[in-house]
C-alpha cells in the first residue's frame, strides 16, 4: 500500500507537457470535452449577437430577458442532475442526450415564426447545453489519469476564452451574410455530430456506479424553475396589478425552495443558511448571487440597447459583450498562480472592478463612444476573473468539512440562479421604462439608464456581502 501511494503521489507531481499530453491516447477525449464545452459557451454568445435581427423579423422584444432566464433555468436543472444520471447511467447515453436535446432547441429555434416558441427552444438548449458542460468536467475527472488532468482543465479554460472570441463572429456572420435561423442550424449539426460520436466512442459509456433509482430533487427544482418564471411573468405586461403578484409569487416560490432544501438533509442542494451574511459560506453565495444579477443586463439588453442607441452592426454589438467573457478568462490566467494570502485582498479588488464597471455602463451605453462600452465590459469581466479562483478557494477553506462539497457544487447553481433571476427582472425594468415603445435613440438611450441604474442596489448588496467575505478571518487560522 505504502509503494502505491508514492507511485500515486509521482504521478500526480511527474510533469506533463503540453506536446506529452496531445500525443496521447486522450488527445480524442479532450477533444470530446472542448466539444460540449464550445456548444455551451459559444452559444450563449452567439444569441446574444443575433438577438437583435431575432427581434426585428419575428418581434418578442418584451420577452428578451427569458431568452437568458430560460436557458438558465434549463442549465440549473441539468447541472443538478448531471453528476445523478451519469453515476446511474454512465456518461455515454446522458451525454448523447443531452446534445441531442440542445440540437433539438436548435432546431425548434431555427423554424420559430414567434418568439415564444423560440424560448421553448431556449429551455431546450439550456437543458442539453447545461448538461453537457457538466458532464463534460465529471468526463475530466473519469476518463482522463490523474497525472492529465491539470493540463485537461487548462486546455477547458483555454477553450473558454476561444468560444468567446469566436461566438459573435459566428453569430455576426450569420446575421450579417445569411440569416439567423442558419445560426441555430450550425449548432444542431455539431450537436448531433456530437451525440454519434459520444455512441460510437468505446470509452464514453463509463462504468455506472450505482444501479438504483435515480433521486432528483424535482420539486425543489420545480419550486426553484417556477420561482424564475413567475418573475419573468411580472415583465411581459408591466402593470401593479399584474407585475406585483407574479413577483410576489416568484419569491415565495424561491423561498420555498429554500426552505425545503434546508430540511432536506443529505440531499440538499444548497449548503445551510446558504444567503446568510454572518456565515461565511453565506456571504460567498449571496455575493455571487447579488453580483450576476447586477451583472447580466449587458449580455441580456446590451446588444439590443447599443445597436438601437449607436447604430453598430450585429457583430460590433457581440463583441462588446464578448469583451466580458475575453476579460474574464485573460485575467483569470494571470492572477491563478497567486498563494492563498492574496485571497481577500484580490476578491475585494475583483469585485470592486465588477461594481464599477456598472458604473461605467451606466455613463457608457447612452452616451458612447462604443469602444467605452467595450472597455467596461472587459473590466466587468476581468473584474470576475481576478476574484473567482480566490472566492473558491476562500470559501472553501471556511467552509465546515461536511460542506465543502456541497458548497462547491452550490456556487455555479447561484450564479446561474442570479443571471436567471437577474435576466427576468431587468426584464421588468426595461419594459416598464419603454423598450416596447422606443423611436428613436434618445428613447433607447433613456431605457439603458434606468436598466443600469436598477443594477446598482444589487451590486452594492454583493459588495456589502464580500465585505463580509473578507472580514472573516476564519480561513486564515484554517490556512496555517
Amino acid at each position: 500500500m505504502a509503494d502505491t501511494g508514492s507511485d500515486a503521489g509521482k504521478d500526480t507531481e511527474t510533469f506533463v507537457s503540453w506536446r506529452e499530453f496531445l500525443g496521447s491516447p486522450y488527445a480524442a477525449s479532450l477533444a470530446l470535452v472542448c466539444l460540449a464545452v464550445w456548444l455551451h459557451a459559444a452559444d450563449s454568445l452567439i444569441v446574444a449577437t443575433m438577438l437583435p435581427a431575432i427581434v426585428a423579423e419575428i418581434g418578442g422584444a418584451a420577452l428578451v430577458g427569458w431568452s437568458v432566464s430560460l436557458y438558465e433555468i434549463g442549465s440549473i436543472v441539468a447541472g443538478a442532475a448531471s453528476a445523478l444520471l451519469t453515476m446511474r447511467f454512465g456518461l455515454r447515453a446522458p451525454m448523447s442526450m443531452a446534445a441531442a436535446l440542445f440540437g433539438l432547441g436548435c432546431l425548434l429555434s431555427a423554424v420559430s415564426p414567434t418568439m415564444p416558441l423560440l424560448l421553448t427552444g431556449r429551455a431546450l438548449q439550456g437543458l442539453g447545453g447545461g448538461g453537457l458542460v457538466a458532464m463534460g468536467f465529471v468526463a475530466v475527472g473519469l476518463i482522463f489519469p490523474r497525472r492529465y488532468i491539470a493540463r485537461a482543465m487548462a486546455a477547458v479554460s483555454t477553450l473558454w476564452g476561444i468560444s468567446a472570441f469566436a461566438g459573435p463572429l459566428v453569430g455576426g456572420f450569420f446575421v450579417e451574410y445569411a440569416t439567423w435561423r442558419w445560426g441555430f442550424v450550425f449548432f444542431a449539426c455539431q450537436a448531433f455530430a456530437f451525440a454519434l460520436w459520444v455512441v460510437l466512442r468505446s470509452d464514453a459509456g463509463v462504468t455506472r456506479s450505482t444501479t438504483g433509482a435515480v433521486d432528483l430533487p424535482v420539486r425543489r427544482l420545480s419550486l426553484l424553475c417556477l420561482a424564475v418564471v413567475l418573475v419573468a411573468l411580472g415583465g411581459v405586461e408591466v402593470s401593479i396589478l399584474r407585475t406585483v403578484p407574479s413577483v410576489a409569487a416568484g419569491l415565495a416560490c424561491l423561498i420555498g425552495f429554500l426552505w425545503l432544501d434546508e430540511r432536506a438533509g443529505d440531499t440538499r442542494l444548497l449548503p445551510r443558511a446558504p444567503f446568510d451574511p454572518w456565515r461565511p459560506t453565506g456571504a460567498a453565495l449571496l455575493m455571487i448571487l447579488s453580483m450576476s444579477i447586477a451583472t447580466i443586463a449587458i449580455t441580456a439588453f446590451g446588444p439590443l440597447l447599443v445597436t438601437a442607441i449607436h447604430g453598430v452592426s450585429a457583430l460590433t454589438a457581440g463583441y462588446i459583450v464578448a469583451c466580458s467573457s475575453i476579460g474574464w478568462t485573460i485575467m483569470g490566467v494571470l492572477v491563478s498562480g497567486l498563494p492563498e494570502r492574496f485571497d481577500r485582498p484580490m476578491i475585494a479588488l475583483g469585485m470592486t472592478v465588477v461594481a464599477l464597471s456598472i458604473l461605467g455602463f451606466l455613463h457608457a451605453v447612452p452616451n458612447g463612444p462604443v469602444w467605452l462600452i467595450a472597455v467596461f465590459a472587459a473590466m466587468e469581466g476581468g473584474g470576475f476573473g481576478l476574484a473567482w479562483t480566490f472566492i473558491l478557494r476562500r470559501t472553501m477553506a471556511l467552509a465546515g468539512a461536511d460542506e465543502v462539497q456541497r458548497v462547491s457544487g452550490a456556487i455555479p447553481t447561484i450564479q446561474r440562479l442570479g443571471y436567471a433571476l437577474g435576466a427576468a427582472y431587468v426584464g421588468i425594468v426595461a419594459n416598464a421604462s419603454g423598450l416596447l415603445s422606443i423611436e428613436t435613440a434618445a428613447d433607447a438611450a433613456q431605457v439603458a439608464r434606468w436598466v443600469f441604474v436598477s443594477c446598482l442596489p444589487f451590486a452594492a448588496i454583493g459588495l456589502v456581502a464580500m465585505s463580509a467575505l473578507v472580514l472573516d478571518r476564519r480561513g486564515k487560522s484554517q490556512q496555517q
